[in-house]
Formats: structure tokens, C-alpha cells, sequence
């Protein structure tokens, strides 16, 4: 069994965002990460293939982008990807994406294809479920655990009041979220040096389509400065008038 974990070249959490000219994104001075989604299902589908007895072979870490991000790529393999693929394409938008991952997945063989249920940077939330209808394929959203018993897997998914609990055939694509590891793996001295060796092959774009445009960013308005409250009776007047809360 092979398993595919998508991954994104995401803006650490902590960067100042600036835009120029309100619809390009300043890329200066930023330092790149994996998206924090895609880093959980990478850990956990990392945890399946150790537990598996030899049954699953090996993971696979996907990427749309151009060269600058082998290096966020480098570290997925430093934690303990076997391989991965990059797309050399300008990701676009969810739908162009989704259609470059589904055109090279398609006659690869993966078993089971995770995705985090949405990047750092966009919160899109549609890539996982755009790939497996492209590969006319399963899908499970909003999944919290994985388990592989069995040569099965079964899958934990979060629903209003609850989960349940799917027994899902293979190949399906997983949306996953919170809960789906514990903490991320950290790429240890060995797994650097070991990355440096592992494939990472480069894929040429396809033709796809781009159904969206950015017309402009626009920062959020500032926050208004703390108001010091004095009494009860001012904290519910604020609430009721002017927060609305109430």
C-alpha cells in the first residue's frame, strides 16, 4: 500500500502579512513552513506505516509550487517521507491545484491520499474533496483518526454533537483535521542528512483552468484601542450597545 500526503509551502503562523500594492503578497523577509494541517497528516500517515508490519510501503509527499519550495519539501522528507513530487506550477487557485494533483496521482497507485482540511495562508478547504472527485474516488471530510487494522482502514469523523466511525475501502482521499496526530514530528539530525538523498521528482505542469482572481487583498480594519470598565452596569451598556453581544 502507498499512501500520498499533500503538502503546502505556507508563511510561518507569526509573519507580519504586507501586500504590494493590495494584490501581491510580500514575500520578503518571510520564513516558510509546512502548512500546520498537512505536517499532522504527514506525522500520522508516517505512524500508520511504522504500525503497519510492512503493509504499507511507503509515503509519498506531494507539492504545487515552483523551486523555492523544495526547501519546505526537503523538510517533509526530513521527517520521514520516502519520497516526494513537485509540480513545478504557480499554484493558482484550489481548482488548478486539485487538477494537477489528480493528473499525477491518477496512474500512481496511492491507497489512500491525505490532505489538511485547509492551508495557513488561503483557507480554502476544497482541495481534498476537489482531488477525489477528479479521480472519481472516496472521500472523507472533517476526519480526526485513522487507524489501519485489519489491512483496513477505519476512519474517525467529526460530526455536530459527535463522531463517527467509518470503515472506508481503499483508495479514498482524507480531509483531515485537529486530532488527527498528537504533535508533528520534528526532522532530527539523521533525517536531514537522509533527505538530502531521498527522490524529489519534478513533475512539468498540465493544462488546467483557473476559475478565480484575485482582484485585491485589504487588511483587516485595527482593532480599537482597550477600554478600561468600571462598574457592572458599564460592561453590560458596552455589550448590549456596542458590542452587541447581548
Amino acid at each position: 500500500m502507498k499512501i500520498l500526503v499533500c503538502i503546502s509551502h505556507v508563511p510561518d503562523t507569526t509573519t507580519k502579512v504586507k501586500f504590494v500594492e493590495g494584490k501581491q503578497f510580500d514575500k520578503t523577509g518571510v520564513q516558510w513552513i509546512i502548512n500546520p494541517w498537512d505536517e499532522l497528516a504527514l506525522t500520522r500517515a508516517l505512524e500508520l506505516k511504522e504500525s503497519s508490519g510492512g503493509k504499507i510501503d511507503s509515503v509519498t509527499v506531494i507539492n504545487v509550487g515552483a523551486v523555492e519550495t523544495e526547501t519546505t519539501i526537503r523538510k517533509a522528507l526530513a521527517i520521514g517521507a520516502d519520497d516526494a513530487i513537485r509540480i513545478d506550477a504557480n499554484p493558482q487557485d484550489a481548482f488548478s491545484v486539485a487538477s494537477q494533483i489528480a493528473e499525477v496521482a491518477k496512474d500512481k497507485g496511492f491507497d489512500v491520499i491525505f490532505t489538511g482540511i485547509e492551508s495557513s495562508d488561503f483557507n480554502g478547504v476544497s482541495i481534498g474533496g476537489m482531488v477525489a472527485e477528479l479521480l472519481d474516488i472516496q472521500s472523507v471530510s472533517a476526519v480526526s483518526g485513522v487507524e489501519f487494522e485489519n489491512d483496513s482502514f477505519k476512519v474517525k469523523r467529526e460530526i455536530d454533537g459527535g463522531f463517527e466511525l467509518l470503515n472506508v475501502p481503499t483508495p479514498f482521499v482524507a480531509t483531515v483535521q485537529k486530532g488527527i496526530a498528537i504533535n508533528p514530528r520534528i526532522p532530527n539530525m539523521r533525517g536531514i542528512m537522509m533527505a538530502k538523498k531521498k527522490p524529489l521528482e519534478v513533475v512539468s505542469t498540465t493544462e488546467t483552468e483557473v476559475l478565480t482572481e484575485v482582484v485585491t487583498y485589504e487588511m483587516p480594519k485595527p482593532k480599537p484601542p482597550v477600554k478600561l470598565v468600571e462598574n457592572a452596569a458599564q460592561l453590560v451598556d458596552l455589550l448590549h450597545n456596542e458590542a452587541k453581544a447581548i
